[in-house]
């Protein structure tokens, strides 16, 4: 039986992984979130003092694996549950650059596939439709201004201590957005059918809703 594979990529902060459960939950995939991965993995290198050199030799010792509980997605390295751990604003910025190395992608590449091979899944992420799944039967880039995703950015933030300012939070994303780019191995870039949809007019219930919209046109 073949499988139903979507495909979102975008920049960070665009709303994709909130935006992608969303629309998973009301079609019934399996939502995949595929930035909690690499996240891991920096969270690995970071707390393991890893060298940029030892790297590839090391990820086999990550044990980095995705587990459905209840219907949602929890990432796990080894035995413990991270998902909270990974979502720090220095883990972030670990992230973007450790997701650049190829030895990581690589490592990382097959469990995606497996995962899309055996559900229909909405998978996120920066290469999603250029580099995991080229096939996807539907492609969305979904984006906003940056602006707009750093004020959505400060406002999730505001409550909690230690709350950066919106500036430092916009220059965050502009300096993310560049080293996302411009990385070597699988830059962000909308594929070439992939069908751009931007949310900075949009709130989440609107986003989910278009894209909805989009994938029963395309898969119906």
């Amino acid at each position: 039986m073949k499988t139903i594979n979507i495909a979102i990529d975008g920049p960070a902060g665009a709303g994709k992984s909130t935006i992608a459960k969303m629309v998973s939950k009301q079609l019934g995939y399996i939502y995949v979130d595929t930035g909690a991965l690499y996240r891991t993995i920096a969270l690995y290198i970071t707390e393991n003092k890893i060298a940029d050199k030892d790297i590839e030799t090391s990820l086999e010792k990550a044990k980095v694996s995705l587990r459905f509980i209840d219907g949602a997605q929890r990432v796990f390295l080894g035995k413990r549950d991270v998902s909270d751990l990974i979502r720090t604003p220095e883990i972030s910025m670990a992230a973007s650059r450790t997701s650049a190395i190829p030895a990581v992608r690589e490592y990382l590449f097959e469990t995606q596939q497996k995962i899309a091979r055996e559900n229909n899944v909405i998978m996120d992420g920066r290469d999603i439709g250029t580099v995991v799944l080229p096939d996807a039967d539907v492609k969305i880039f979904l984006t906003a201004s940056a602006e707009e995703r750093a004020n959505r950015r400060y406002k999730e933030l505001l409550e909690k201590p230690g709350c950066p300012s919106y500036q430092e939070i916009l220059d965050d994303i502009i300096k993310r957005d560049y080293q996302d780019m411009h990385r070597e191995t699988s830059p962000l870039k909308q594929a070439e059918d992939a069908v751009l949809v931007d949310t900075t007019e949009l709130n989440l219930e609107e986003s989910a809703a278009a894209i909805v919209k989009i994938i029963k046109e395309k898969i119906d």
